[in-house]
């Protein structure tokens, strides 16, 4: 049988490639021909996605809580591809930076709206129980949620309100180690009658310490604050970057936040000395973002923004207030 043209041309292509690389172009046309069909089940590896489910108790609705968190963490994982490529990519272009981040809004976006599996999804009863099997472990120890934050945004972004005053200027490698104990999450886990460290933060540090650290230098200059400030002085007054950088600052640090927030109202008490269910982390304290008013991008906002920061969505969808 007669090859067609266009098999030839793209055999005469891959032959060529190959041979650029000191390969034959034979030998792995005798791998083609022996491979098997690639199936969708093999290249998403389903069967092993579907087996990394481990409950540690009998309770139907705990497979919901750990699928919904895996989903949450590949979420999260998507985020951190858009940033490697912002990373590792030498000209960053405009549209090409506003493009990015309208992926990562609609990765929260998609997150937010999902949140509703864990606020009404679950029975309460069910919830009580099985949670206090899983103690110390929080939701508070998501490593790859606190990347997004360093890749977000200036290190000092992430300090503590009491502690950001004292730093201020060019930023070094050493001044995020110095820093770093005063990140704003780490009043979340500790003891609220001694001060001390829970043991969840503990484990989380132990673990993520030196990564954060590692990542924040890496993305000193490259995270997106900095890279939106890179931009000449007309570019940055650009409508769909301003747009674009606001709604992921709400969806960070205020829509998904306070989700987090309407789910614990929901299910865990409100006493904020009992606060075991959350394997100590401070929720009451920690999660609503006007104790905190953490902001990736600050020199957006006025000072009446930061002063309501989350204050609109909490009547909204807490106490149920209807939005002018």
């Amino acid at each position: 049988m007669e090859l067609k043209p266009e098999i030839i041309e793209r055999l005469t292509k891959l032959d060529e490639k190959y041979q650029a690389m000191g390969q034959n172009l034979s030998s792995y046309l005798d791998g083609l021909l022996f491979a098997d069909y690639l199936t969708y089940w093999d290249y998403i590896h389903l069967d092993t996605l579907l087996s990394l489910q481990s409950p540690k108790t009998s309770f139907p609705d705990e497979q919901v809580f750990i699928i919904y968190h895996q989903i949450t963490e590949l979420y999260f994982r998507l985020c951190m591809v858009e940033f490697e490529q912002l990373e590792t990519k030498k000209e960053i272009k405009l549209d090409f930076f506003i493009n990015r981040l309208g992926r990562l809004n609609r990765y929260f976006d998609a997150l937010i709206s999902s949140f509703d599996i864990m606020v009404d999804g679950m029975d309460v009863e069910q919830f009580l129980k099985f949670r206090m099997s899983l103690l110390p472990a929080s939701g508070f120890q998501s490593g790859q949620y606190r990347m997004i934050e360093f890749c977000s945004t200036d290190f000092v972004n992430l300090i503590g309100t009491e502690h950001g005053s004292k730093y201020s200027g060019v930023f070094t490698d050493s001044m995020i180690e110095g820093m770093y104990e005063h990140l704003y999450w780490k009043t979340g886990a500790t003891e609220l009658s001694t001060g001390k460290k829970t043991l969840t933060l503990e484990q989380f540090e132990k673990k993520y310490s030196a990564s954060f650290l590692s990542l924040s230098k890496r993305f000193r200059t490259r995270n997106l604050n900095a890279i939106y400030k890179s931009f000449s002085a007309e570019d940055q007054k650009n409508e769909k970057l301003i747009h674009a950088l606001k709604q992921l600052d709400a969806n960070v640090n205020i829509n998904w936040k306070l989700s987090h927030y309407k789910s614990a109202v929901r299910y865990l008490q409100k006493n904020p000395e009992d606060i075991a269910a959350t394997g100590g982390t401070n929720w009451q304290k920690y999660l609503p973002p006007r104790f905190q008013r953490i902001s990736f991008f600050p020199e957006l906002w006025n000072k009446e923004d930061m002063e309501n920061w989350g204050k609109n969505w909490v009547k909204q969808h807490v106490f149920g207030e209807k939005q002018g």
